[in-house]
């Protein structure tokens, strides 16, 4: 195994699990914080005070930060970027003096820019130059930050447009119990991580709602559904929705109380009001922040995606959650006859 010099940029649950793997391969590797507590903790007391705070982190993982350097960067072979999609951009124009092209960039998160309407690779392409951003890798798929530090066994897709790129991000994290598989497929992967937290909250809903399986499943289904259909307007391989980035990750995020996202869901079908929620969860769920940039690129595209949009009317629209999900499930009646208006036909099943 090829040594590689880590740099991980962003100490929330994903890198810090990320980075507490890759110290398991015999790796030099330093995580950066914004805090300079969280610097302080994870150096003296082997513990991140913020995220994973009951796990004991390794002795070859070293808290860098809050400022950025140019040593930083120059002892670094790989660059890994754990950082919340929205402030993925500001985050890239302070380092971008410090990025070669020869440095592995990795990119671990998942969303779409409001704003922009862009993806992390576009962001990345637009903010450090073409070349960089298409040798750039990007990481997605069914990975809970706690089972990885539980050593849990973990599969995951890692995407660039350089397959070269792409095998080498693989042999930075493949193991017997934490698995990657490659892939060309950048914007289908992107896409489908992005999505999924956005389904994952109507799924949470669903579940506060108290819905039994088969309401579940079907919700499940015609959400992966738009998934796809989503994917072939902005050009991805559909075959892509069906691999660990996309029905993996879809089924992971949609189905445990540890996701995020599932947990905002569900918390606004019992009644709690999103900024309540938000306020008190600890970490960044995503899929909020996502569902509005789904709604916008949805527009953009001219495609009708029910689940997305009543997802985004629940939490931009304050619109009831009942009332929604029964929609959703075809469950609204107009005098005596079922309304059907948003069930697709069959042709359109995926």
């Amino acid at each position: 195994m090829t040594k590689e010099d880590v740099l991980v940029l962003g100490c929330g649950n994903f890198g810090t699990c990320l980075a507490y793997h890759l110290c398991s391969l015999n790796r030099s590797v330093r995580i950066w914080a914004r805090d300079a507590a969280v610097v302080e903790s994870i150096n003296t007391h082997h513990k991140n005070p913020k995220y994973l705070k009951d796990t004991v982190l390794p002795d070859n993982l070293t808290g860098v930060g809050p400022e950025f350097n140019k040593e930083m960067f120059d002892s670094a072979t790989v660059i890994l970027l754990c950082i919340p999609t929205q402030h993925l951009r500001s985050i890239l124009e302070k380092i971008k003096s410090f990025i070669k092209e020869e440095h592995l960039l990795i990119m671990a998160n998942k969303g779409i820019e409001i704003s922009t309407l862009q993806f992390p690779f576009e962001i990345a392409k637009e903010v450090l130059g073409e070349t960089i951003g298409n040798n750039s890798a990007f990481l997605s798929g069914p990975s809970f930050a706690v089972e990885v530090v539980q050593n849990g066994l973990t599969c995951v897709s890692v995407a660039s447009h350089n397959s070269e790129r792409a095998k080498w991000a693989q042999k930075c994290f493949h193991t017997k119990i934490f698995r990657a598989y490659t892939t060309k497929d950048v914007v289908g992967v992107e896409l489908a991580g992005s999505i999924k937290n956005v389904l994952a909250i109507a799924s949470g809903v669903a579940g506060g709602l108290d819905y039994q399986s088969n309401a579940k499943a079907a919700l499940f289904t015609r959400g992966a559904s738009e998934m796809v259909r989503l994917g072939a307007k902005i050009g991805c391989d559909p075959i892509t929705m069906l691999t660990l980035a996309g029905i993996g990750d879809l089924f992971l995020t949609c189905t445990s109380e540890k996701s995020r996202n599932y947990t905002v869901g569900y918390r606004l079908g019992k009644g709690e009001k999103l900024k309540e929620i938000v306020s008190s969860l600890g970490s960044v769920a995503e899929g909020v922040p996502t569902a509005k940039a789904a709604h916008d690129l949805c527009e953009k595209h001219n495609i009708k995606l029910p689940i997305m949009e009543g997802v985004y009317q629940i939490l931009y629209e304050d619109r009831d959650v009942k009332e929604t999900l029964e929609e959703l499930l075809g469950l609204v009646h107009h005098g005596d006859e079922l309304d059907l208006e948003s069930c697709t036909s069959p042709t359109n099943d995926f």
